[in-house]
């Protein structure tokens, strides 16, 4: 059962997100249907942005005993920005701070595609000492 859905100008009439149930579990599902996508392309040089990740353990400055792990938004922008919202160190018109948040969803694709480059690495490795064990 739908809880809640997002809708768009550019498909109006049709929910691209919605926060949904099935009375034991509750799915936040992003629009991921082909039709709503162009310019299909494999991602690559996806271990290289792991490795320019920076995650961090750290506490949350309005509960300093609540140890966390993630990432500062901040950086995290110049390798996947479509994982961040918000502007590094904005506020409002008083001062006061608008925060960047972060979605890690958007974290999935790029952890995903990166195994599967080493896991190629490493079969191709395995493959290698094979033919030199052959050889010896």
């Amino acid at each position: 059962r739908i809880l809640i859905a997002f809708a768009t100008g550019t498909f109006p009439g049709t929910a691209y997100a919605n926060v949904s149930t099935n009375g034991t579990t509750v799915t936040y599902g992003t629009g991921s249907d082909y039709r709503l996508k162009t310019n299909v392309t494999p991602l690559t040089d996806s271990t290289a942005k792991v490795k320019a990740l920076k995650p961090y353990s750290y506490n949350w400055v309005s509960a300093p005993t609540l140890q966390n792990q993630g990432f500062l938004a901040h950086e995290l922008a110049s390798v996947v920005p479509q994982a961040v919202v918000g502007e590094k160190d904005a506020v409002d018109e008083n001062g006061k701070p608008i925060y960047q948040g972060i979605d890690t969803s958007f974290l999935v694709a790029t952890l995903t595609a990166a195994i599967q480059e080493q896991q190629a690495l490493i079969t191709q490795l395995q493959a290698d000492v094979a033919q030199l064990k052959g050889q010896a």
